[in-house]
């Protein structure tokens, strides 16, 4: 119930090769990249990794830190299909669990509600059941005899997700306007690791705040991480868009080329290395 502030190393040490890690966010929106950077200055690799994937996929998996992913697209957004995600595809690896986006909702609900799985009509007679041939199926134990999808728990070892503002005791807000999956990948994590754009006392978190922009609560909340622009080059809205610029040239540029400008130091590094690219092209 005390304080659950931390850094992002801490959070990163907490971590372990092979565990089962959810991602929130959604595509090039509100990923927690501050994180995911941490997590990429780091060893471990060998992780399943479920994601409604963005850049935080596209850079694990180029730097061959995931053995499976669990997702139902990897995209920029603005750039449909990741580049670094499909060149890391390309190469052979890492292995691919496609669903629906209605069933990876479910996995996660039916893991924050521990249960094993939950029925749903998502995927039902189309290729998700032939391109995963361990999907079930339920018959309806009621009169019209139904048969449903029988989407399996997608349980964590631990999420990653970030929100906008957040206390010291684990309480978070989504001022933007979607939550995502975010409160669900908690629910369904072990441990869950929260980064937010600012830590607030409890009293501001809260006033004025609409019921539903109180995202996450600290009985799912393990860590608290306050990373001002902590999402970027993805979008973090209303506080600040997507960097158009910057995510064009990641997507252009050879992943050790990017790793050895962007990623070789800590976060502070990492800032100065994007204020210098930003004096080369003239902003």
């Amino acid at each position: 119930m005390g304080d659950k502030s931390m850094t992002a190393e801490e959070v990163v040490a907490r971590l372990e090769s092979g565990m089962t890690l959810g991602i929130g966010g959604w595509g090039s929106r509100r990923k927690p990249m501050a994180l995911v950077r941490a997590l990429l200055r780091s060893g471990i690799g060998d992780l399943t990794v479920v994601s409604c994937g963005g850049p935080d996929v596209g850079m694990l998996a180029a730097a061959g830190r995931i053995r499976r992913l669990v997702t139902a697209f990897v995209t920029l957004d603005s750039i449909p299909l990741e580049p670094h995600y499909r060149a890391a595809r390309e190469r052979g690896g890492p292995e691919l669990t496609e669903v629906d986006e209605g069933m990876f909702l479910w996995g996660l609900e039916a893991a924050a509600r521990r249960l094993p799985f939950l029925p749903v009509r998502a995927g039902a007679g189309s290729d998700v059941m032939r391109v995963n041939p361990g999907l079930r199926t339920v018959t309806s134990p009621y009169a019209d005899g139904e048969t449903l999808v029988a989407m399996p728990a997608l349980r964590l070892d631990a999420a990653l997700v970030h929100v906008h503002r957040a206390d010291r005791l684990g309480n978070g807000r989504c001022t933007g306007p979607d939550p995502y999956f975010d409160d669900l990948f908690c629910a369904a994590a072990d441990a869950a690791y929260v980064s937010c754009e600012r830590i607030v006392d409890t009293a501001e978190l809260t006033k004025g705040a609409p019921p539903q922009s109180l995202l996450l609560k600290r009985l799912a909340v393990t860590g608290v991480v306050e990373a001002p622009n902590g999402a970027h080059f993805t979008s973090c809205a209303p506080d600040y868009g997507r960097d158009e610029e910057f995510q064009r040239a990641y997507a252009g540029t050879p992943w050790p080329d990017f790793a050895g400008r962007f990623l070789g130091g800590d976060e502070g590094a990492y800032r100065a290395a994007v204020q210098e690219w930003r004096g080369e092209q003239g902003r």
